[in-house]
């Protein structure tokens, strides 16, 4: 049976979310930047043997100073914070959006990956692993670094949330249903 998922990225302007969900969604990537208003996809996936069919909203970018779209609350079920790697304000804006949100849906965590992009960029780092990673922590969501420009680790992030928002499922409802709702 086919379990659907929404599943929205979040991030400041410019980190590669959209590169992120084209790289997985249509295994394309392109070198220009066009800011994002919001857009929806839909990929089925099959993870740890479960048919999954996402959509996934990639929205425009948040900072800290940006209300929380309700739109990003109601329905979804996960969360992938996109951080570059090249960029540590965008580190530090995931912390404050994850906050925000919990604060709107009412709630003290949710499911989520700490995503941080452009790993090909190497000689541009100004995040290491170690900073990505303890965020992530604090959070208690899944940390992963990925490019989407050559594919590396790009399916897995979004595997990582999959695994979250189940995981979050089965403590909440002693196993990960499809019928139930979820209010985030």
């Amino acid at each position: 049976m086919q379990r659907r998922r929404k599943i929205a990225v979040l991030g400041t302007r410019s980190v590669g979310k959209s590169s992120l969900v084209k790289q997985f969604v249509e295994n394309s990537f392109s070198e220009s930047y066009y800011p994002t208003i919001e857009r929806a996809y839909l990929k089925t996936i099959v993870h740890n043997g479960v048919e999954y069919a996402c959509e996934i909203f990639d929205t425009a970018g948040q900072d800290e100073f940006s209300p929380i779209n309700m739109q990003h609350t109601i329905g979804i079920h996960g969360y992938v914070f996109v951080y570059s790697i090249t960029s540590p304000a965008s580190l530090q804006v995931i912390q404050i959006v994850y906050d925000k949100l919990c604060d709107l849906a009412g709630v003290t965590n949710i499911p989520c990956v700490i995503v941080g992009t452009k790993s090909d960029l190497a000689s541009s780092r100004r995040v290491n692993w170690v900073e990505g990673k303890a965020v992530a922590d604090a959070v208690n969501g899944g940390f992963i670094e990925v490019s989407s420009k050559n594919g590396n680790n790009v399916a897995r992030a979004f595997e990582l949330c999959i695994d979250e928002i189940e995981k979050r499922l089965k403590m909440t409802h002693g196993v990960a249903q499809d019928h139930k709702c979820t209010v985030m």
